[in-house]
């Protein structure tokens, strides 16, 4: 196959047109020690059989979910996608579709949405959803602002075991903001509801709750969500909307404002995303949830048809009454989430909690069989640390074995430091499971 190169006089001829007089002024602005440090020898021009050649080699190199066994959660998780989700999804009307500003032309778009809304209120037993939001950390983020606008309280209390993630989203989201975010400490892996009726008084906002939490334990959401309202605040409940299978739903423990990362349904790895924020809250504070909400109409002629019935960002109202920025949302993913959740059904979901539940707890028997020390007592869903010393000798170790380790919790506890954090989904098998065992057999992990 062909490929084209350029001659010194279409160089000089491209220089003269954009206006300078060397190439290296294209990079000014990149510090002169990166420059002279950096490998600029691409070579002559490849065919396309040569550059799908190299980079498959290239590609080769990575570990990923496909080709090793993965027992990495901590937010993002290895769930089976079932192929009816692609197939649909990846029709072009729902591929290519866009905002749905104009109802008319924008029904299926529409309609999507709103079967997702509705989902997602009989998963999470809340009264209203929203049309999604980009991911879990931002929803968490538009939440908190919300229950401040609620309550007119400055204070909210953030359990440390809420994902850091979520947390330094929180921050990053509510600087400049009336908002006092104050941290929750944790005891044996759950949050200290001792030092949470301490913290609380009339001036808090908001008590948020990780559903399970970041190291996988689950918290007494009831006895939280008691404390919250006793003392007049809301309680914002983080969820894992695929634990929802089994586990009491954010709306039976008396949740206002619920929120999560979708992409346990039906969405890949990826790196880390795509993912899609889920959103619920209580009718009453409807007007004030950030992004769209999709309702039903019927039209002259008494056809039901769909809408955007709320619309509470700046796009769509005068600035100053705009309750979010939130621009868009992740239709696609949304998409994704809605036939997902279709496709298994009750019994479905509730089978791929079991599944993952009874799994994570055969690989933290097996672990502690052959001498790792669970860090945690606490009841578990489907994640759970245990003591590793080095933990990237230890990945190290299990990658040559074909694996994919666990979160390195010392990056963000360095009271835990030493601690890796593991998670078995419905896709991990009792022989996986063995392997890792087998790996991690009579090391020492002090």
């Amino acid at each position: 196959m062909p490929y084209f190169s350029l001659t010194e006089s279409d160089k000089a001829a491209m220089l003269e047109t954009i206006g300078i007089a060397a190439a290296d002024e294209l990079f000014a602005d990149i510090p002169a020690h990166l420059r002279a440090s950096a490998n600029t020898a691409i070579g002559a021009g490849l065919s396309e059989m040569e550059v799908r050649r190299k980079m498959g080699v290239l590609s080769s190199k990575n570990l990923h979910a496909q080709n090793a066994v993965s027992f990495l959660g901590a937010g993002i998780y290895d769930h089976f996608v079932p192929a009816v989700v692609g197939a649909i999804s990846g029709r072009g009307e729902f591929a290519t579709a866009y905002t749905p500003y104009q109802a008319e032309v924008s029904q299926g778009t529409l309609q999507v949405i709103y079967e997702f809304q509705t989902l997602l209120c009989g998963l999470t037993q809340m009264e209203m959803a929203n049309a999604s939001l980009y991911d879990g950390a931002s929803a968490l983020a538009e939440a908190i602002i919300m229950a401040q606008a609620v309550t007119k309280r400055n204070r909210i209390l953030v359990p440390r075991a809420l994902s850091p993630f979520y947390r330094r989203v929180a921050q990053t989201y509510t600087q400049g903001l009336p908002i006092q975010i104050e941290e929750l400490p944790f005891s044996d892996g759950i949050t200290d509801l001792q030092k949470q009726r301490e913290m609380l008084g009339k001036d808090v906002a908001a008590v948020v709750l990780q559903q399970p939490n970041f190291f996988g334990c689950l918290e007494d959401a009831q006895a939280i969500s008691d404390a919250a309202h006793e003392s007049g605040a809301l309680l914002i409940s983080v969820f894992n909307p695929l634990s929802l299978g089994i586990l009491p739903p954010p709306g039976s423990y008396g949740a206002d404002i619920a929120v999560g990362e979708g992409q346990s349904l039906g969405i890949a790895p990826s790196l880390g995303g795509p993912g899609v924020g889920l959103f619920c809250c209580r009718k009453k504070y409807a007007r004030l949830a950030p992004g769209r909400l999709v309702g039903t109409t019927t039209d002259e002629q008494n056809r039901e048809g769909f809408t955007l019935t709320l619309q509470t960002r700046e796009q769509h109202i005068r600035r100053e009454k705009a309750t979010s920025n939130i621009c868009s949302n992740q239709a696609l993913c949304a998409l994704q989430a809605t036939i997902y959740l279709a496709a298994l059904g009750p019994s479905g979901l509730k089978n791929c909690a079991e599944q993952c539940f009874h799994k994570a707890h055969y690989a933290a028997q097996k672990l502690s069989e052959v001498g790792c020390e669970i860090v945690f007592q606490s009841p578990f869903f489907h994640e759970f640390a245990i003591r590793a010393g080095d933990i990237a000798a230890t990945n190290q170790k299990l990658r040559e074995a074909g694996m994919i380790g666990g979160y390195d919790l010392g990056r963000d506890y360095p009271e835990l430091a030493g601690a890796m954090l593991l998670c078995c989904t419905e896709q991990r098998t009792r022989a996986e499971i063995d392997a890792l065992a087998d790996a991690l057999r009579n090391e020492k992990y002090a």
